[in-house]
C-alpha cells in the first residue's frame, strides 16, 4: 500500500479546489514515514521549521474508504497550521488534551456540513464531512452533541469539562480512547496518538515553549510568513472552501498586534524638521549685540487624507482624532478629505481642541492618486492616508507616508507596498 498511495496526485486536487491551501502547502515540507499512525504537524528544530509528516498506509487505507478523506485530512493539519494551533494561540503556551479536543472541533466544525435541526440539542446535525463522522470529532455527534458547530478553539475549551488534570488520558468528562477514534486491534502507539485528539493526527510534536527558544521563534515567524502570502495568493486566485468568517479569524491570528499610537507619535516625530527664525532674546554666535540670534522650532507639516468612501467607520475617526489632539504640540496636521478627488473646500488645519468625529463631505469611490498629486505639490513633511486601502497603489509620494487601516485591511491590502501599514483599534 505503501507502494501505490500518491500524495502529490491529492495535492494536485487542493491546487484546483484550494488555492489557499495550495500555496500553504508549497511552502510545506511533506515527509512520509512510517513511525507516525497517522499525520501531524511536527517542529523540526534542527531546521527550524514546521513540517508536515503522514503515514502512507494510513492515508491509503482512508483512500480505500473514499478520496475526499484524505482531503479532509490534509486541510485538518492545514488548520491547525494557519489557526496558530501549533505556535503562540496554545493556552498558557502549554499542550493540553483539552485544548487539543477544542482544536480539533473547531477545524472538523469547518470540514463538515451542518444543517438546521431544532429536534437536535444543539439544533444542528451533521449533513456530511469530508472526515468519517463515526471516528472524527464533530460538534453535535457523540459526547459533543450538545455543541454547536464554527465556535473557537477557545470557546470549545470553555464548553469542554474541566478537570484535575485535563492531559490525563483517563480524564472524567472527557472523551475516551474510542470516542476519539480508537478501534480494537490497533497498536499502543497509535491508541495513545489518538487519545490526544481526534484519532487522523498526532499532536505529541507541537511541544512545549516557554517563549525562549529562538529556534521555535524563527520557525513561528516563517509559517506566519507563509500565511500572509497564501493570503495575498489567494486574492487572485481564490479562497476555495475557506469561509468569510474563518478568513477572518485567520487574519486575526496573523495580524501583529502594535501599538499603533507610539508608532504615530513616532512617524510624526521623524517628520519633524528644524524651522529657524530671529529673536533678540537669543544672542548671535558669529555677531553677537549685533544681529539677533537664531531660534529653532521643531515643527512637522503633515497631511492627513481621509478616505471618504465609509470604509473609514466613525470609531476608527474617533479614536484617530483623539490621538492627534495630543501630538498637536508636535506637527501642524491638515485634514484633506479625499475619494476620487480632493475635497479642497474641505481641507482645514487642525487645531487643538478640535472635537471631530464625522468627516462625509464626499460619497464616492477611492483613488490614492488625488491626495498625493495633492500632498506633492504642497511640500508636506509627512502624510498618512486613513483608508480601507480598497483601490490601486497610487503614485509615489514625495515625502515619507504611512497608511493606517483596520486590522482585516492591514492583514490583506489590495494592494503592495513597502511603506508602512498600521491597523487601529478601534
Amino acid at each position: 500500500m505503501t507502494d501505490t498511495f500518491n500524495l502529490d496526485e491529492h495535492i494536485v486536487s487542493l491546487l484546483r479546489d484550494e488555492p489557499f491551501f495550495a500555496a500553504l502547502s508549497r511552502k510545506m515540507e511533506k515527509i512520509s514515514t512510517l513511525t507516525l499512525p497517522t499525520a501531524g504537524v511536527k517542529f523540526n528544530e534542527d531546521r527550524c521549521r514546521f513540517e508536515m509528516y503522514y503515514n502512507p498506509e494510513f492515508l491509503g487505507d482512508l483512500h480505500k474508504q473514499d478520496p475526499k478523506y484524505v482531503k479532509g485530512v490534509l486541510l485538518h493539519e492545514f488548520y491547525h497550521i494557519v489557526l496558530l494551533h501549533v505556535t503562540t494561540r496554545r493556552p498558557d503556551g502549554k499542550m493540553t488534551r483539552k485544548w487539543n479536543i477544542a482544536t480539533d472541533l473547531a477545524i472538523n466544525s469547518e470540514l463538515s456540513v451542518f444543517a438546521l435541526d431544532h429536534t437536535a440539542p444543539a439544533g444542528y446535525a451533521v449533513e456530511s464531512s469530508l472526515l468519517p463522522m463515526d471516528k472524527a470529532l464533530i460538534p453535535t455527534v457523540g459526547p459533543f452533541i450538545k455543541m454547536a458547530p464554527h465556535l473557537s478553539a477557545e470557546e470549545y475549551m470553555e464548553l469542554l469539562p474541566d478537570t484535575e488534570a485535563a492531559n490525563d488520558e483517563g480524564s472524567e468528562g472527557l472523551p475516551s480512547d474510542s470516542q476519539s477514534g480508537e478501534d480494537e486491534g490497533q497498536s499502543e502507539g497509535q491508541s495513545k496518538g489518538q487519545a490526544e485528539g481526534n484519532g487522523f493526527d498526532d499532536h505529541s510534536d507541537w511541544g512545549d515553549s516557554d517563549g525562549t527558544d529562538e529556534r521555535r521563534k524563527i520557525a513561528e515567524e516563517r509559517l506566519k510568513d507563509a500565511i500572509k502570502e497564501a493570503f495575498v495568493e489567494a486574492q487572485s486566485k481564490g479562497y476555495g472552501s475557506v469561509s468569510h468568517a474563518m478568513r477572518r479569524t485567520i487574519q486575526d491570528a496573523i495580524t501583529p498586534r502594535v501599538n499603533w499610537r507610539a508608532i504615530l507619535r513616532s512617524f510624526v516625530k521623524a517628520s519633524q524638521r528644524a524651522d529657524k527664525s530671529s529673536t533678540i532674546k537669543r544672542l548671535n554666535r558669529r555677531y553677537a549685540y549685533i544681529h539677533p540670534g537664531k531660534k529653532a522650532r521643531r515643527q512637522a507639516k503633515i497631511a492627513v487624507s481621509i478616505d471618504q468612501s465609509g470604509s473609514v467607520s466613525d470609531s476608527m475617526l474617533t479614536a484617530f482624532y483623539s490621538e492627534l489632539d495630543k501630538l498637536s504640540k508636535l506637527a501642524d496636521f491638515t485634514i484633506v478629505p479625499f475619494d476620487t478627488k480632493v475635497s479642497e473646500e474641505n481641507i482645514h488645519v487642525w487645531k487643538k481642541g478640535d472635537c471631530h468625529t464625522k468627516e462625509r463631505y464626499l460619497s464616492g469611490g477611492t483613488c490614492f492618486n488625488a491626495p498625493t498629486l495633492w500632498v506633492n505639490k504642497n511640500k508636506f513633511d509627512g502624510h498618512i492616508v486613513l483608508t480601507d486601502m480598497e483601490a490601486p497603489k497610487p503614485i509615489p509620494s514625495k515625502c515619507q507616508r504611512m497608511w493606517m487601516t483596520t486590522k482585516a485591511c492591514a492583514a490583506r491590502p489590495y494592494f503592495q507596498t513597502k511603506e508602512r501599514v498600521i491597523a487601529i483599534d478601534e
